[in-house]
């Protein structure tokens, strides 16, 4: 596959948050180029549908094993791109390939035709058909990860991609396109598009895109809606979220105490589903809140190409501001920081570098508590019983996962069946296994990626009804 070559003035810049300085630059398409890229798509979509499943996983497949084989190229540059320990990085990568070959192995069952019963004289049956061109605007903070959710299933199921991935992780998005080629791919069957938002909206609007699938924020998730409003396009949001743990009286408090900890903390606190609401029993809250402590002042926050590196940077100077400004809205609303930011030398204010943080004597009228902290920053509040913490788990504008620890079975599903959330947890909240839907509900998002149920999302059902005798 070529790849297009992009001749303007205009350049999206990675400023890496290791050092602040620029680690590469991709020109903008221009109007042209993203005309030529949009005919091409639709036209060598017509092509790939109509090769066999078989033919698709080959190509995939061969896909993943290239990929794989470049797995300590890509972690590293995924850790200048954006910051997450190198030590961490190498299981995206095998993140990624789990995701795409369990949506490779699962797409003969998913795409096959339902037979409707027997019926005298007659033949019925359901065809999944590709919907044609998928838009895949994937986000910088798990850039292989988020991608992949739509752009191998859309290709399994015999769809052409685009992919515009975020300014701030533009290689990831070229790191699929060459792989890709590689292994075999046709020429504009899966392409990459470098675009400013007003570009992407129009790229939204045009009838030659079929399908928007989208992750990022819920302003932006507005944003490809409204610029999808004006025809009939399907779309899939995977927004924000504020994500609730419940610490039974009867869970195992060594256990939760280190997973709620790496759930709040990990890749800097910058993911979707990170755990920023923690609803401890009162019978446990003691004991849980001081391991939670100890074990946060264990973090080694620096450089993440440092071995001993435990906590990075997050993505951005800005971005650490505003979570600082969350954090001190929540003080002045009554709550209580318990970590010194001295704690931690590299955190330094005018930085990428911020210090975790606790925050005790919570209630949801504060940010910490009712709004996304993209950032290592984390609430504890007690609550007195199951019903409690129900309400408060529920008392959001978000719903993407939750989560529980007790050694109660019956009572984690009894809960969960009435926590509003897309992925409810039982004592983990650190795995998407994609044998189950990515989903979220109110305001974080619409829409489902793998499982069988994603591909749902990516193909259209087309009713055969044939009298075989008249």
């Amino acid at each position: 596959m070529t790849l297009v070559t992009f001749v303007t003035f205009f350049m999206l810049q990675i400023i890496s948050p290791v050092d602040n300085r620029l680690y590469a630059e991709r020109p903008l398409a221009t109007t042209a180029q993203i005309d030529a890229v949009l005919a091409q798509a639709r036209a060598a979509q017509r092509g790939w549908r109509a090769t066999s499943l078989a033919e698709r996983a080959a190509v995939l497949n061969h896909f993943c094993d290239l990929f794989e084989t470049q797995r300590d190229e890509i972690a590293l540059e995924l850790t200048w791109q954006m910051g997450r320990p190198l030590r961490y990085s190498p299981n995206e990568v095998r993140g990624t390939l789990e995701r795409a070959r369990h949506m490779i192995a699962i797409a003969p069952a998913a795409l096959d035709d339902i037979d409707c019963g027997p019926k005298e004289n007659f033949r019925r049956f359901l065809r999944r058909e590709p919907l044609g061109v998928i838009l895949t605007i994937a986000a910088w903070n798990y850039p292989y990860l988020i991608a992949v959710n739509s752009v191998i299933p859309a290709l399994m199921a015999g769809n052409a991609v685009i992919l515009k991935h975020s300014a701030q992780t533009l290689l990831c998005a070229e790191r699929f396109a060459q792989c890709l080629q590689r292994a075999g791919l046709p020429d504009g069957v899966f392409q990459v598009l470098h675009m400013s938002h007003e570009d992407t909206e129009c790229v939204i609007r045009d009838p030659r895109v079929d399908f928007v699938a989208f992750t990022g924020s819920v302003a932006g998730g507005h944003a490809v809606q409204r610029a999808a409003s004006d025809r009939f396009v399907g779309t899939g949001l995977e927004l924000g979220g504020c994500d609730p743990v419940y610490v039974r009286h009867d869970a195992d408090i060594a256990h939760a105490i280190e997973n709620v900890v790496d759930g709040a903390y990990f890749n800097s606190g910058q993911s979707c589903c990170g755990l920023q609401r923690i609803y401890v029993h009162e019978k446990v809250y003691g004991p849980f809140v001081e391991g939670y402590v100890e074990l946060t002042r264990k973090y080694a926050l620096g450089n993440p190409l440092d071995a001993q590196t435990t906590l990075g940077p997050v993505v951005r100077t800005a971005a650490a501001d505003a979570i600082r400004k969350q954090i001190a809205a929540s003080v002045s609303a009554g709550a209580t920081p318990i970590i010194e930011e001295s704690e931690f030398a590299a955190s330094k204010a005018g930085t990428p570098y911020l210090a975790p943080q606790i925050l005790l004597d919570v209630d949801h009228s504060m940010p910490v508590m009712k709004e996304e902290i993209f950032g290592p920053v984390a609430g504890i509040m007690r609550v007195d019983s199951d019903e409690d913490a129900v309400a408060l788990m529920n008392d959001t504008v978000y719903g993407l996962t939750a989560a529980i620890w007790t050694a109660d079975e019956e009572a984690a599903l009894s809960i969960g069946n009435r926590i509003e959330t897309g992925t409810w947890f039982m004592n983990r909240c650190d795995y998407l296994d994609p044998a189950l839907a990515w989903v979220g509900v109110k305001d974080s998002g619409r829409g489902a990626t793998l499982s069988v149920v994603g591909y749902e999302h990516l193909t259209r059902p087309k009713s055969f009804h044939l009298r075989t005798k008249t």
